[in-house]
């Protein structure tokens, strides 16, 4: 079941908040235990025994962790616990992408498993991971009510695509939270917004994606309209899914953590990996660079914690060379980056536009290779990209959808950069643009939300079609 759906808005969701709501406080979790449970069974019935087999083991594992005083013992206790998650984690999303690696290296033809990956189990195994990790580490209190910990491990608002919530985050709004007013109203535009962007933005830029596919005159136009398409609408399309998480979070008495903060406005990969699914770059960073030796090593052993932090951060995407690729690509302008600051640091030789347009272009590259079948069709899409392969520079075809998308793509970029934003921060300063704005958020949110039904009601829907030049 996905938030972007009918099923979810009209049925799901008004059902669920009616129950939660009309219960006393202290049942609240029973009932969100239960309709998550009933959500994530939905569309995984199967794998709904394996999700509930993980929140006891995280249960369990927690509580003699905690009971284990010797160190040593501890540190065993800990690793047993982390290696039974990444193994079932594993099992699921690696095991025929190791199979089929092990048949062209050996020549064999070992048959494929053809394992379903269960959804949400890269989020719930590593927020059960770093639960575990931070009672080892004594920062929590293993949790000895079940519910709270089964309520924190199956949460349906972040299971689907995140943010990854620290235990510590949210261990006593488990126990004492409210929802007051202020609390759900911004709850529901934030809810609203995230679905205005998978919807109407991330979905729209998708239709590029698939003429470009389909399209049989390749054009360098072509590709770069698809490249950055690409990038915006896997922007859109996760940031709507982290808005609408933490907007369904608000309303529940929940403060869920950001997870991204305008990553497309940055002027490096670095400060791009400072607010991009900054949860996750925060898991990696806590629970496996800094306890690698972080930077505080030699340059030799830096660059080698880089690389794994990277390969790591490529494979839990997904299960395929692409994503190993796509993370080993940012790990090496990382180092760069840093060697560079390094080389010059007194000296400003950056331009702001120059750095806007650096990123941007690696970026482009960088999910072109993300969202390629293979790596061969990414490296064929880079070199049409750089106007190689014989290919044209331009076509009637290219065009036309130049101009159908042209107004979108302006949009969207307005809207990924922030300039939103910061002109609504501008006019908050005066009180007539404080009013101007009450008045315009509501209306611009509820024409937004109709947008969106008229999208799920009728299959398909570009308003931007209507602007075009």
């Amino acid at each position: 079941m996905l938030f972007s759906s009918i099923t979810f808005l009209f049925y799901f969701l008004p059902v669920f908040l009616i129950c939660y709501f009309a219960v006393p406080k202290k049942f609240a979790n029973v009932v969100l235990l239960l309709g998550s449970l009933f959500f994530y069974a939905w569309g995984e019935p199967r794998y709904l025994l394996l999700m509930v087999v993980m929140i006891c083991a995280g249960y369990f594992f927690g509580i003699w962790i905690q009971k284990t005083s010797v160190p040593g013992s501890r540190k065993l206790v800990t690793a047993l616990s982390v290696t039974f998650c990444l193994v079932v984690l594993g099992f699921f999303k690696y095991t025929d992408f190791l199979l089929e690696n092990v048949n062209r290296l050996t020549g064999i033809s070992a048959p494929l498993l053809s394992v379903t990956l269960p959804i949400g189990i890269s989020f719930y195994t590593f927020q059960i991971i770093s639960y575990l990790l931070d009672v080892s580490h004594k920062k929590v209190s293993a949790q000895k009510n079940f519910l709270c910990l089964a309520v924190y491990i199956s949460m349906f608002p972040q299971l689907i695509a995140g943010p990854i919530v620290r235990y510590q985050d949210i261990e006593k709004q488990l126990t004492e939270r409210s929802a007051t007013v202020s609390a759900v109203s911004y709850g529901i535009r934030r809810f609203v917004t995230g679905l205005c962007k998978k919807l109407i933005l991330a979905n729209t830029l998708g239709e590029i994606g698939n003429l470009y596919r389909e399209s049989s005159q390749v054009t360098v136009l072509f590709v770069w309209l698809y490249a950055i398409a690409a990038t915006l609408q896997i922007y859109f399309d996760f940031s709507g899914y982290s808005d609408m998480a933490i907007g369904l979070g608000k309303i529940m008495g929940f403060d869920l953590p950001e997870n991204f903060d305008y990553p497309l406005a940055s002027r490096s990969i670095t400060e791009f990996w400072r607010r991009w699914h900054m949860t996750l770059g925060r898991f990696f960073r806590d629970y496996l660079y800094i306890p690698l030796g972080g930077n505080r090593v030699s340059a030799a052993r830096w660059i080698r914690n880089i690389l794994i932090v990277w390969m790591a951060t490529g494979l839990w995407h997904g299960a395929a060379w692409t994503f190993v690729v796509w993370g080993l690509f940012f790990a090496f302008w990382l180092v760069i980056e840093k060697l560079a600051r390094k080389a010059g640091r007194k000296q400003n030789i950056w331009f702001s536009l120059c750095r806007h347009i650096y990123v941007w272009l690696l970026l482009c590259i960088s999910f072109v290779i993300f969202n390629a079948t293979d790596l061969s069709d990414a490296f064929t899409t880079i070199k049409y990209m750089s106007g190689a392969g014989h290919i044209s520079l331009v076509s009637a075809e290219s065009l036309f959808y130049f101009k159908d998308y042209f107004f979108i793509l302006l949009i969207a970029i307005v809207i990924a950069c922030g300039f939103f934003r910061y002109a609504a921060d501008r006019l908050r300063r005066y009180t007539a643009g404080e009013k101007v704005l009450n008045i315009l958020e509501p209306v611009l949110l509820v024409a937004g939300f109709l947008i969106c039904v008229s999208y799920l009601i009728n299959g398909s829907y570009n308003p931007f079609l209507y602007f075009r030049f």
